[in-house]
């Protein structure tokens, strides 16, 4: 009995379409998104062409709404925008290449209204605009678009790319562009961003701001933004047409010494086999920028490029031992020969055992992982954990609490210790529930070792914070 009442297709068809009509309406009744579903349905049975229909009448509907997206709403209203992009590449584009294009399209620009009235950085629907960036070239190819028009159209794209859901565009666009299409639309770009700004009297600009570096104006704001995403598009033309020096040409001078965009540089002359330049960049940085481990890395693999991997290695370890960012030591063990491994990585957890930062020596151990030198470290130096590292403390303990249940609970207690020293009321319910882990851990505990055991760390609790009623109330 119980098998024929599972939900699948085929007990479904045992009620018939007559009871499954019914039921859809009944399902269907007070859900838009649901009667959407059964309208793009019934309009595929009528061909592609009222599917079309269908999804030009929603996406004008989509880019006329004003309410905001509040974030509860984003992947009800990203799902409707899947549902129209599905349905334009699955059954338009199959049947009329040229209408599915220009749905397409037509999607891509739904991007303004949904970003200017989305409060939330959800990344759903800039992936969902990126994915349709991908199927606009496909559909391009297909409908055989002239490399003049398509130019064109990329470039009116670009020019509205405020939220970055054109920025996969030019790449999605190459095979279909080619050589000619993609020199039109450098040309286009070069010309935007040469553009001459209409000058009017100071009195009567825009004033966006006063500083001590003078008055801001708005249209020398709009200015930089025009010139930098003509610049990043031009990058991805270079980039396309493996031009490493026109690519180079497209960075502000300005912004030559920051460190990833010399990286970004260098990864590109290195391909190129230019790896002496590449070197001159990365070291020109300003180092007054934090210099990101991307840059370090490229950097020593520059040096390797250079038949100079000695030198390499030894900056990655000197990286490491700054840093104790395990991506350093990965990098180091993965160039060493077999066995060599081993004793190299012994040696890099004996020097971060003793690291001056007990909390980055703990948070590298955690992150190899190395759960039982994350033990060690806690035992030996407990007295230097900081509580207020809540994050730290509670990944580590979920992460040692079946293995290594004192050091779970060595950080629990720093939590705990924190709390109720400080008088952080904010704190006292995760705190009791701390104190419940450790009840909980210490049957597990053997041996306490120079710790209190629980009976002994609650009374010595109560003794110096029995006044904390709040937070002893909670543990009733």
């Amino acid at each position: 009995m119980a098998a024929k009442t599972t939900l699948n297709a085929k007990n479904l068809e045992t009620l018939g379409a007559q009871r499954l009509a019914e039921l859809l309406i009944e399902i269907s009744t007070g859900s838009a998104a649901h009667k959407r579903r059964l309208r793009m349905e019934l309009a595929g049975d009528q061909g592609s062409a009222e599917v079309a229909r269908e999804i030009r009448k929603r996406l004008a509907s989509i880019a006329r709404a004003r309410t905001v997206i509040e974030w509860h709403k984003v992947k009800k209203i990203n799902a409707d925008l899947e549902t129209q992009r599905s349905a334009i590449v699955t059954v338009v584009a199959a049947d009329d290449p040229k209408e599915a294009f220009d749905l397409i399209w037509q999607f891509l620009t739904v991007a303004d209204s949904i970003f200017h009235r989305s409060n939330s950085n959800d990344i759903a629907f800039t992936e969902t605009f990126h994915q349709a960036c991908a199927d606009a070239g496909v559909i391009a190819r297909s409908a055989g678009i002239g490399i003049d028009v398509l130019a064109d159209k990329v470039f009116t794209a670009l020019q509205d790319n405020d939220h970055g859901q054109y920025d996969p565009l030019i790449a999605e666009m190459v095979p279909v562009l080619g050589k000619d299409g993609l020199e039109r639309l450098k040309g286009l770009l070069v010309q935007w961003l040469n553009e001459e700004e209409e000058e009017s009297a100071d009195a009567d600009r825009k004033i966006l701001d006063w500083g001590g570096g003078g008055t801001t104006y708005l249209d020398e704001i709009y200015a930089r933004h025009r010139q930098q995403r003509a610049r990043i598009a031009l990058q991805d033309i270079a980039d396309a047409q493996d031009d490493v020096d026109a690519f180079i040409a497209q960075q502000p001078e300005e912004t030559l010494r920051a460190p990833m965009v010399a990286t970004a540089i260098s990864d590109r002359l290195l391909l190129a086999g230019r790896a002496e330049e590449a070197l001159r960049i990365l070291d020109g940085v300003d180092h007054r920028f934090e210099t990101p481990f991307e840059w370090q890395e490229a950097r020593a693999e520059t040096l390797e490029a250079l038949g100079r991997g000695e030198e390499a290695q030894a900056y990655r370890w000197q990286c490491f031992e700054q840093s104790l960012n395990g991506e350093h030591l990965r990098a180091f063990l993965r160039k060493l020969a077999d066995f060599d491994d081993i004793e190299a990585e012994e040696k890099a957890f004996a020097f971060a055992h003793g690291f001056p930062d007990v909390h980055r020596a703990l948070a590298f151990f955690l992150a190899w992982p190395a759960p039982a030198e994350a033990a060690k470290l806690i035992s030996r130096r407990q007295a230097e954990l900081d509580g207020n590292l809540y994050e730290l403390m509670t990944s580590g303990a979920e992460m040692l609490q079946e293995k290594h249940p004192l050091a779970a609970t060595i950080l629990l207690r720093s939590m705990i210790g924190f709390a109720l020293d400080y008088g952080r009321s904010s704190r006292y319910r995760h705190a009791a529930r701390h104190l419940a882990e450790c009840a909980s851990l210490a049957p597990h505990i053997d041996d306490f070792g120079s710790a209190r055991p629980h009976d002994a760390y609650v009374a010595e609790l109560k003794r110096q914070h029995g006044n904390k009623h709040g937070f002893w109330s909670l543990l009733r």
